[in-house]
């Protein structure tokens, strides 16, 4: 019962705010840019950056940040992601949660990590949530208050776990802006979007009927489309047929 008087009607009403935005906005856009300052007003925060995992790197990519230096954050693209105690950890849980349930304030507090990256921010509260697909890294969110500000609570995790499969939805949506198709996908989905076949285009493009297949198939994976329709929409808004 606490929880839910914790949650007011302001709260709602910011709530579905963001819930609408989520569902309207164009599969190009970067909602991160668009919701960070209404999501740290509706987590009561203070700071916020945001990340997406590149596995075939190995690192976190496409940062976005409110509150949080620039200079500082680029010190954490450079050397404090690798020597980070706590987000690998708090990534795996993939769920809304506490800094402290990976890692207590006591032992944060000793970390190179906190002393020279967190700190000189002022972030000291923290609660993260990292989203998924199956097994696929959507992106993630870093919310911290300040020293002396109350810990984050359950009112806090409540909202962000409502909010999650919008923002799934959303993050699925525009994940074409990460991953880039190689030349020869470009190509094929390209000729997808002028109505050729699979036959047309392993002709035109001298290659098997199979990796035509395989690219198409790539092509609609990496930019999240059901099936071939949907790819040939979207490669002609992104470049008009001429």
């Amino acid at each position: 019962m606490n929880r839910v008087r914790d949650i007011v009607s302001q709260d709602l009403k910011l709530f579905g705010d963001i819930v609408v935005r989520l569902q309207r906005m164009d599969p190009g856009a970067d909602l991160r840019q668009s919701i960070l300052p209404d999501l740290l007003r509706l987590l009561r925060a203070d700071f916020v950056a945001s990340y997406v995992w590149r596995s075939e790197s190995a690192n976190f990519q496409h940062g976005v940040s409110l509150n949080m230096d620039p200079q500082n954050l680029k010190r954490y693209d450079d050397w404090f992601q690798f020597r980070d105690p706590m987000t690998a950890q708090l990534r795996q849980r993939r769920r809304a949660s506490f800094v402290e349930e990976v890692l207590s304030r006591r032992d944060m507090i000793r970390t190179e990590f906190y002393n020279d990256f967190l700190a000189r921010d002022g972030l000291h509260h923290g609660i993260n949530m990292y989203v998924f697909d199956g097994d696929r890294d959507l992106g993630d969110f870093r919310i911290w208050r300040a020293a002396g500000r109350p810990d984050f609570e359950s009112r806090e995790i409540d909202l962000l776990t409502g909010l999650e499969p919008f923002l799934r939805g959303a993050m699925l949506r525009g994940m074409h802006r990460y991953e880039d198709l190689t030349a020869r996908e470009s190509d094929v989905a390209s000729l997808v979007a002028r109505g050729c076949t699979d036959r047309d285009i392993s002709r035109l493009l001298n290659i098997g009927f199979a990796t035509v297949r395989t690219h198409i198939n790539n092509a609609m994976r990496k930019r999240c489309c059901a099936n071939r329709a949907e790819l040939a929409a979207l490669v002609a808004r992104e470049k008009p047929i001429s």
